[in-house]
């Protein structure tokens, strides 16, 4: 009689690294320009304003966010061929004292002495694995991808545009701020506890908690802005 064994599947978050870019880029393009419309909103007179200065912003922010990723994603690479090329020297220099932290290691997991010895010994036979191994699980390290920080720019930047438009595309279509503000803040809150939905979905996290957290965020922002734009307009 056959056998059937159910095979138990693990369901992990895949590509977190560019689900996090795009966490990164989108949660600011909504918050930011929003904050910036909103504040104009409550200062000037025309959408043409509150356009060129959204536009513009987002511009600058895309730019300057997509840097900002670019320099992470090197900066992590950089770290890493520093910290591979001392695990190198050392397992060359001081391979005693390399062995004895892989035994540190297996001890802390219960592993006898005899075990320990045994997995350093063979470990120290290759000195490429033995190394990939100091660096995963003594330092936790994992080798990064080379195109990290060109594809975290690009989506960072990319995440950025796309959530800024959303805020500034309700001035395009109306008459004054005041009315572009309207359409603005009805678009941007559903797109926001939209946004933190899914950004908990996927990473795990209460949903609608998330989703609120986002939204709530986003729109005490622009309230800010656009209460001290309104202060400052009826001082000057």
């Amino acid at each position: 009689m056959a056998i059937t064994k159910a095979i138990h599947k693990e369901e992990h978050l895949g590509s977190s690294e560019f689900i996090t870019d795009i966490v990164i880029g989108m949660s600011d393009g909504l918050t930011v320009p929003f904050a910036l419309a909103a504040g104009l909103s409550g200062a000037v007179l025309h959408n043409s304003i509150v356009i060129t200065a959204g536009i513009a912003e987002i511009v600058a922010g895309s730019i300057a966010m997509g840097l900002g990723g670019y320099l992470a994603g090197k900066t992590e690479q950089e770290h890493f061929q520093a910290e591979l090329k001392t695990e190198y020297d050392e397992v060359e220099e001081i391979p005693e004292d390399e062995k004895n932290e892989v035994k540190l290691i297996f001890a802390q997991y219960g592993l006898n002495e005899i075990t320990q010895n045994t997995i350093a010994d063979e470990l120290a036979k290759d000195k490429d694995k033995w190394v990939d191994f100091m660096m995963k699980y003594e330092l936790g390290l994992e080798k990064p991808n080379v195109n990290r920080a060109r594809n975290s720019a690009a989506t960072i930047g990319l995440s950025y545009i796309v959530g800024g438009l959303i805020p500034l595309s309700g001035y395009f279509f109306t008459q004054t701020p005041y009315q572009g503000l309207v359409i603005s803040s009805i678009l941007t809150v559903i797109c926001l506890f939209l946004f933190g939905y899914f950004k908990s979905k996927v990473t795990g996290q209460p949903v609608v908690k998330g989703a609120l957290k986002v939204t709530l965020i986003g729109v005490t922002a622009a309230a800010a802005a656009f209460m001290v734009a309104k202060a400052f307009n009826h001082l000057f």
